[in-house]
């Protein structure tokens, strides 16, 4: 199986007193790169937690977020009254009391309204103990949908790789029908510049023969279409067999870049030359496919 490098998934886990949520996104990256965001009350889990994403993912660029909420009709941040505050408070009522004789002192009521005396904790109190569970049931949930996601992708992108291959096929064999083609082409044409230099001299038959022969030597590409071939070969098991073949197909993929290039160069023929721009065409979208493979 193919995996792309871009995919999605979201899993929830509940507690007694919390849910924990967890998202992941994936994108194309040349390594494993992993941005982690959790709240600041579970930092001691990251190394888990990450160890937990390396499991499941081996290459591409994963931003992976988690938060916490309440169970329905509970609270993370529970309210806490400052005790010091409010005492300070009443002295400080009392104290304006009997200074300017008036009756009456604090309530309970009045201080609850005064600032600071009641307080939301910005973090919630968790133990390893308590969110490991979620985060781990939660992360592998996600990761797991990711993962399907990106398999679902990669399949997508194996059949448009295997047509990019039929197409760069064709491309190859076109070259390897018309280089016999372009040989007897090349030679004619040496013999017309030859006579024509000489005018009425007679040709020297094997002087021209051994030229013709330096002529296609230099201009061979048979090595390269062999190799071609043999590359193509690679390409098609390696989308049959899958795995994490990315790099792989990467690497493959300039390898027969390389080679169309060189085909490109030496051939001295109008037809080999548009028939090697269509087949550069197809490699490049080989590459660009092949990038988001994981």
């Amino acid at each position: 199986m193919i995996r792309s490098m871009t995919g999605y998934g979201r899993a929830e886990a509940a507690g007694p007193r919390l849910v924990l949520a967890v998202e992941c996104k994936s994108v194309n990256h040349r390594h494993l790169d992993i941005a982690l965001k959790l709240p600041r009350a579970m930092t001691s889990l990251e190394p888990d937690a990450r160890r937990l994403i390396q499991s499941a993912i081996q290459r591409g660029r994963i931003d992976v977020s988690v938060s916490l909420l309440p169970v329905e009709g509970g609270s993370l941040n529970p309210l806490a009254v400052n005790l010091a505050q409010a005492r300070e408070y009443v002295e400080v009522a009392r104290r304006l009391a009997d200074e300017t004789n008036l009756v009456g002192g604090a309530t309970v009521a009045w201080l609850l309204e005064q600032p600071g005396v009641i307080t939301r904790e910005a973090e919630p109190a968790l133990t390893p103990e308590e969110a490991w569970p979620l985060l781990e049931r939660a992360l592998t949930q996600a990761l797991g949908e990711l993962a399907a996601r990106r398999e679902t992708e990669g399949e997508a992108l194996r059949r448009d790789l295997l047509g990019l291959h039929a197409a760069l096929g064709v491309q190859v064999d076109l070259i390897a029908e018309r280089a016999p083609l372009a040989v007897a082409r090349r030679a004619a044409r040496l013999r017309e510049r030859i006579q024509s230099l000489l005018g009425e001299t007679v040709v020297d038959e094997a002087r021209l023969a051994t030229e013709v022969a330096v002529w296609a030597e230099k201009t061979d590409i048979a090595e390269e279409l062999a190799r071609l071939r043999a590359h193509l070969d690679q390409l098609a098991l390696l989308l049959r067999e899958g795995g994490m073949v990315g790099r792989t197909l990467d690497f493959l993929i300039q390898e027969m870049n390389r080679e169309v290039n060189t085909v490109g160069s030496k051939a001295d023929d109008l037809e080999i030359s548009q028939t090697v721009i269509a087949a550069k065409s197809a490699l490049e979208k080989l590459r660009e496919q092949a990038q988001n493979i994981e």
